[in-house]
Formats: C-alpha cells, sequence, structure tokens
C-alpha cells in the first residue's frame, strides 16, 4: 500500500473585474481515487459583499469558514459597518498562523468589494496573504490559469468574469482527476451579492 499523502482534488478561482468579483469551484470531494462525494461546496458566502472559496480538507475549511463568519457577525454588530475585504483576509491568515505547528490543510481564496474597490485574496495552509486580479488553487490550477491567463482583462464586467470563471473550472474537470461534478459560484458586485448559482455539467 503507498504511503502517500491523499490531499483532496480541487479547482478553485478567484477573478476580479470592474466592481465585481467571482468565487468559484467544482464539487468534488475526493482522496485519492475515491470519491467520497458529488455535492461537497467548497464556496462560502461570509457577508453580503464578500466570499472564500476553500481547496484541501472540507473540516478544515468549513470550521475555518464557519469560526471566521461568526467573528465578521461580532465586528458587524458592534461597529454597525461591514468590514474591508483586506480584514476577513487577515482574520483567516491569524487562525492559520496560529495553527503553523500543526497546519491547517486548506488554501482559501478572500474576494469581494468594500469601499476602495473588488479584491482577490489568496492565502496559503500558514496564513500568507497575496492580493492579485486573479487567483487559482487546488490540484487542478495549473489548467484553469491557463484559461484565465489567455482571456483575462482587467475592466471585464460581471457577465464575463462569471462566463470565464465557469469556463476555467469545466477546462480543470474535463483534466484534473481530482475535479469534478458540478460548479458553485459566487458572483460579487457592488450592490452586494448577484449570484449564488450552481452549474450542473
Amino acid at each position: 500500500m503507498s504511503n502517500q499523502l491523499l490531499y483532496p482534488g480541487a479547482t478553485v478561482v478567484g477573478i476580479t473585474g470592474r466592481d465585481c468579483v467571482a468565487l468559484a469551484s467544482e464539487k468534488r470531494f475526493a482522496y485519492g481515487y475515491f470519491v467520497m462525494s458529488k455535492q461537497a461546496r467548497k464556496v462560502f458566502k461570509i457577508t453580503d459583499k464578500i466570499g472564500a472559496a476553500c481547496a484541501g480538507i472540507i473540516a478544515e475549511m468549513q470550521n475555518m469558514i464557519r469560526e471566521t463568519t461568526a467573528v465578521v457577525n461580532i465586528y458587524m454588530l458592534e461597529n454597525r459597518m461591514e468590514p474591508n475585504v483586506r480584514t476577513v483576509a487577515k482574520l483567516l491568515s491569524w487562525q492559520l498562523f496560529g495553527s503553523r505547528y500543526f497546519p491547517h490543510l486548506m488554501e482559501t481564496v478572500v474576494g469581494g468589494i468594500d469601499s476602495s474597490g473588488p479584491h482577490v485574496i489568496v492565502l496559503d495552509p500558514l496564513g500568507s496573504m497575496i492580493e492579485d486580479d486573479y487567483a487559482v488553487v487546488g490540484t487542478g490550477a495549473e489548467i484553469a490559469v491557463g484559461v484565465i491567463e489567455s482571456a483575462y482583462e482587467k475592466n471585464m464586467g460581471p457577465k464575463e468574469i462569471y462566463d470565464l470563471a465557469i469556463k476555467a473550472v469545466r477546462s480543470s474537470i474535463s483534466r484534473d482527476a481530482g475535479s469534478g461534478n458540478g460548479i458553485d459560484i459566487l458572483l460579487y458586485t457592488s450592490e452586494g451579492l448577484k449570484a449564488d448559482d450552481t452549474v450542473n455539467l
């Protein structure tokens, strides 16, 4: 029997556009060659303007997002305002870095819109934060990022980034055995959460 660590497959993308952000992931939950579920949700709404998408151990991401959402809700009650995207990413970063000796096996993309515009921030398992126009993580990242790089432009509108996110994840599904079984996508605009869809393939 192989001693290889069975790390769950996934493809997760985050893309910024003109006053809009799309976060998308496929739905397969697989360990090695065994598909545990075809309905795993890896895309999460945190506020009406900020969300996250994760690749890795499902239990890790569910608990991490649940804790972060609870802290964000307390912040909004106390301050009567929504946090900015970087603040939410920093909350996740602190939790990840605090567990650095026993790291959470997950990669996270935080995306959303605040007073300074749209943002996508990617975090590694130790909590490093890198902001970019788009980010891709997971076992299918190499395929998906090639699709995005070939078509991405900074001022794309909501429908364009929505379609590009779907196209990138779909391309990954066709080649990465750890990705598959549909796509979950969140689309945020300056007005808030515009779409929370599941695309069946």
